[in-house]
């Protein structure tokens, strides 16, 4: 098992960093070289001191495979490529003290949070993948919400405000041999699009239900933490949002905040069909004194 280097005392671990990703951008990767840039990524701070090898074992992948990965980059070998992530850490470790979080752990990563939602906001700033996927999803009759594992709560939550303008969402969070009949049954049913929720650590199951999806002739729609995690080779759009991992368990503000932003996009997709259907809810619930206030 590979060692790690931890960050020393008092510091605060780097984030994944944009420039590590815009190594990977515009290239097709493999199945493979996929898992070795998200190998990067998760590992952004420690990976420019690891050697060929380490970096093939934290992504259980051959040697050759990381050394072939490097050349695709365009880099003379993994050595040039190591020098490059290398530069970017110092770039990182370079920051003013005013700009590392301070406080005790819990602080801290709140404040990563903080963080996320900051990039998030920057990534925002050409929406046009968010709006291309709205649409998408605006358009599916039915509209299949995948979230296994950890992120089952969080497609409950999406589809629980999206059935407020979308006339059929049907959540898939559980997995085993249903799971694909639930997805067929949705194809059958009329769905061109499906959302998937995937998370950290990737459960196998959604990865095998994004491939039946795609064999169904989906459209798919993927939130999840990188813009090279396993979930994004069978994605027609991928939304990255960063997922904390400073606590026990990760936190999932970001891909939460993400989500109700998709649920804006597909209302603006069909402004007046929104209006119409939250009106009518406004008016069962009223009828059925539903809330207090």
């Amino acid at each position: 098992m590979v060692a790690v280097p931890e960050p020393g005392p008092g510091a605060v671990a780097t984030p994944p960093t944009d420039q590590v990703l815009d190594l990977f951008h515009g290239i097709r990767l493999t199945p493979t070289q996929r898992r070795i840039a998200h190998s990067l990524v998760q590992h952004a701070a420690s990976a420019a001191y690891l050697s060929a090898a380490e970096i093939a074992e934290l992504a259980q992948v051959s040697q050759p495979s990381v050394t072939r990965f490097a050349i695709a980059l365009g880099y003379d070998g993994y050595p040039a490529l190591r020098r490059r992530l290398r530069q970017i850490t110092a770039v990182e470790r370079g920051r003013p003290a005013s700009d590392v979080p301070a406080g005790n752990e819990l602080q801290r990563a709140v404040s990563a949070e903080v963080e996320n939602l900051h990039r998030l906001a920057e990534q925002l700033t050409d929406p046009d993948k968010v709006t291309t996927a709205g649409a998408l999803l605006a358009n599916s009759r039915p509209l299949p919400v995948l979230g296994l594992r950890a992120a089952a709560p969080l497609a409950a939550y999406f589809a629980y405000f999206a059935a407020k303008v979308h006339p059929d969402v049907r959540v898939l969070d559980t997995g085993g041999s249903l799971l694909a009949d639930r997805l067929d049954q949705a194809r059958t049913a009329g769905a061109t699009a499906l959302l998937a929720i995937v998370l950290p650590r990737y459960p196998r199951e959604s990865l095998d239900a994004l491939r039946e999806a795609r064999h169904a002739g989906l459209s798919i729609v993927v939130i999840t933490d990188s813009a090279v995690s396993p979930a994004a080779e069978y994605a027609d759009i991928v939304l990255p949002a960063a997922v904390g991992a400073q606590l026990v368990f990760d936190l999932h503000t970001a891909p939460m905040t993400l989500a109700m932003v998709l649920l804006q996009a597909i209302c603006d997709a069909a402004p007046s069909h929104t209006q119409r259907r939250l009106e009518e809810f406004e008016q069962s619930a009223a009828r059925r004194q539903v809330f207090l206030t």
